[in-house]
């Protein structure tokens, strides 16, 4: 039953992988009235009410169940896509984000406590792995039926993103609950409690957090919203950034051999030098209006990212000491989201100022964070 859940969850994530309007996502929203600070306004909104529900969802997943907790996650997931499907201006895509908050924060912590717990400590690197190159692979599978055929019709591309998603959250039916029922009849609230001040003794592990949190929002940024003005100014069009976003899934699936490799190169340097190869990425980006160039700073940034993932994945799963598996995570994504918040808002506004200016802040980011972990996190890695 535990192999049906992990064969589930990464079917899952195939199918929400398929966002087929990811490779114009940004353009998209500015040709549907946003711009890149209104954009970038919306995110930090976005993290802000995952922020706001984070918890609650991640209590009441500890208290219902699991798989309850996943269905209703994935449905409004799917629901957030029809919404975006038909939007148009600010307030359409302000219900839509509302919608999307409310499912990430639903799935935050469920998804990969389903996985863990179905697989094993001893396997659950390679699990996170695989889940991340099958959601690779439905990025690759859309992006390549975008430039097909969708590349002139983004609302095509949204449409078909949101029956990828519904169906995916018609799949969730079929799990099965890991977590041991007689741990939902413990006292709510004075454990939840407990579990929120032991956790924030953690330091050292909630700066490191903090950098990931960090290190995620610039990349983010850089590769989903910021590439794409990357490359209209480098003198690519629409059809060439679907055919781009092909390469970089392609290259996003070596996620699936996450394990060996961070293992052959040692788990802290495997971080520290994504983190410092990421920070490189964003400096060419500064320095080239070349289309090779660009695209290849994309590749490089978006594989390191898809290498150490799952390593960081299997990390926080560690961390986690209590019963309540699901909420010691959520108040660990509490934190992440209010530095992405952050974040967000500021590399959005730098770059309505300039683009060059919000890869070089990015740049930044991405070496402090180094120097953070080199220090004080790099115990949490390993060698």
């Amino acid at each position: 039953m535990k192999k049906r859940n992990i064969r589930i969850l990464y079917a899952v994530a195939f199918l929400q992988g398929m966002v087929f309007y990811a490779p114009v996502a940004s353009l998209y929203r500015q040709a549907r009235g946003l711009s890149l600070g209104q954009i970038a306004l919306l995110e930090s909104v976005s993290f802000l009410i995952q922020l706001a529900m984070e918890l609650p969802w991640g209590v009441a997943a500890d208290r219902i169940g699991y798989k309850k907790t996943m269905a209703a996650g994935c449905g409004v997931f799917a629901l957030s896509k029809l919404v975006f499907w038909r939007a148009a201006g600010f307030w359409d895509f302000f219900w839509e984000r509302c919608l999307l908050s409310a499912a990430i924060a639903a799935l935050s912590g469920v998804d990969e406590s389903i996985l863990y717990l179905s697989c094993g400590d001893a396997d659950s690197q390679k699990v996170f792995g695989r889940w991340g190159a099958f959601s690779t692979a439905g990025l690759l599978v859309s992006a390549g039926a975008f430039s097909v055929c969708m590349a002139e019709d983004y609302a095509l591309a949204a449409l078909a993103t949101f029956a990828a998603y519904a169906l995916a959250a018609v799949l969730t039916l079929g799990l099965t609950e890991v977590r041991p029922p007689e741990r939902e009849r413990r006292e709510p609230v004075r454990a939840f409690f407990r579990l929120l001040q032991s956790t924030l003794r953690q330091g050292r592990f909630l700066l490191l957090v903090v950098c990931w949190a960090l290190y995620g929002q610039a990349l983010s940024s850089v590769c989903t919203w910021l590439s794409q003005n990357q490359y209209l100014r480098c003198g690519m069009d629409s059809r060439a950034m679907g055919f781009v976003y092909i390469l970089v899934s392609v290259v996003s699936m070596v996620s699936a051999f996450s394990q060996p490799v961070t293992d052959r190169l040692g788990r802290g340097r495997a971080v520290l030098g994504a983190l410092l190869l990421t920070g490189a990425g964003c400096v060419t980006l500064v320095l080239t209006r070349s289309a090779a160039l660009s695209v290849a700073g994309i590749v490089c940034m978006e594989g390191c990212y898809a290498l150490i993932t799952p390593l960081m994945s299997q990390v926080f799963n560690r961390q986690v000491t209590s019963a309540d598996r699901a909420t010691q995570l959520s108040i660990y994504a509490v934190l992440d989201e209010a530095v992405a918040a952050g974040g967000s808002l500021v590399i959005g506004y730098r770059a309505d100022g300039s683009l060059d200016g919000a890869f070089g802040l990015c740049a930044g980011i991405c070496a402090v964070c180094a120097v953070a972990v080199a220090v004080w996190c790099k115990g949490y890695l390993g060698k």
